[in-house]
């Protein structure tokens, strides 16, 4: 059975509300210090007040990138990505561009994800897939795409598309990648019980809101 301070670490503690204030990251960095969370991911406006509360911790800054459609172009998803390393993030969440999936591009996603990774400049790359707009055979080439492109993780959704992660998607991106990327499981989670199942069908990192909660159970 994981451990409390096993499942803290693995989980990012997330506020993309279009409200946050300032005073709410300031909450949120504090909250991630003190319970020992991987990271703490924000809009790309609080990101550099978040990096600077972070500095010094283990606790990595990050924020997302073409959120949450993923339907603006690369040169767009270049600069957000470029600027969000100038402002101290160590981790950047970019959404796959679903149009290019539906329309079945994959050169497009390819070369999408592959820019995003190149700007990022070392930082690690999260592609969400956004698993509930996605047909199965979508969701398994778009996995590889993302390891094509040296994406370092694929992660299930933004939570702002009407469906959050499932246990058959992260088994079913978990079967693709295997041990080459890690698996973010994020949208809906938010008691202990669901991150550990999450755990157990191959994710090693949690996207949620609740992290307190979830480690206070």
């Amino acid at each position: 059975m994981i451990t409390t301070q096993q499942l803290a670490g693995m989980i990012d503690h997330t506020l993309l509300k279009p409200e946050t204030t300032a005073d709410d990251i300031r909450r949120l960095c504090t909250e991630a210090v003190q319970y020992g969370f991987a990271a703490v991911c924000v809009n790309p406006y609080r990101l550099p007040l978040a990096a600077e509360l972070l500095s010094g911790s283990p606790v990595a800054a990050c924020t997302v990138v073409g959120f949450p459609l993923g339907a603006v172009d690369s040169v767009q998803k270049v600069f957000e990505t470029r600027q969000a390393v100038r402002a101290g993030a160590a981790e950047v969440d970019m959404v796959l561009n679903g149009g290019a999936v539906k329309d079945g591009n994959w050169q497009a996603v390819r070369e999408d994800i592959t820019a995003v990774v190149e700007a990022a400049e070392g930082a690690l790359v999260k592609v969400i897939l956004e698993t509930c707009l996605l047909r199965e055979d979508e969701k398994r080439t778009a996995c590889e795409a993302c390891a094509a492109a040296g994406a370092h993780f694929v992660k299930t959704s933004t939570g702002f598309a009407g469906g959050g992660a499932t246990v058959e998607d992260i088994r079913l991106m978990r079967s693709v990648v295997g041990d080459t990327l890690g698996v973010k499981a994020s949208g809906g989670i938010r008691n202990r019980q669901d991150a550990e199942a999450m755990i157990e069908a191959g994710a090693n990192r949690i996207g949620t809101s609740a992290g307190i909660e979830i480690v206070k159970e």
